[in-house]
């Protein structure tokens, strides 16, 4: 099962308002299992931050895992950690990109901030993700 419009639309919100309570200009991004745009905004953000919001929550549906836990395991892989972070048309793995979940536990899609810092990013993200259920 994947995110639908409706869902990607309410968590995109509930990251919104968490990112204007916090004063800061960022990108979002939901996707679906299959790591393909299904919402995006951009709030004020830098051009930068589009292609990174989108890169963390692809990294966070493909293996499953947050964005920065992805890190954590490149990270562990010493010199064959360049080409996990250059597979996929290239990983993303700081803090910000966040599976989604439905009631059952199954990852449905991801969602991404970028353009605060690592922890905010996250925050932001979360908050979109739990906004959904």
């Amino acid at each position: 099962m994947n995110i639908t419009y409706s869902e990607a639309t309410i968590a995109i919100n509930a990251s919104i308002e968490k990112a204007k309570s916090l004063h800061i200009p960022v990108s979002l991004a939901v996707v679906d299992t299959g790591g393909h745009l299904v919402a995006f905004a951009r709030l004020d953000s830098v051009y930068g931050v589009i292609d990174f919001a989108i890169k963390k929550a692809r990294t966070a549906v493909m293996f499953g895992v947050d964005s920065d836990t992805m890190g954590t395991i490149v990270s562990g892989a010493d010199i064959h950690g360049y080409g996990m972070l250059n597979s996929n048309d290239g990983l993303l793995t700081i803090a910000g990109g966040v599976v989604i979940k439905n009631k059952e536990g199954k990852i449905i899609g991801a969602i991404a901030s970028s353009g605060g810092s690592p922890e905010q990013d996250r925050e932001i993200a979360n908050k979109g993700a739990a906004g959904i259920f």
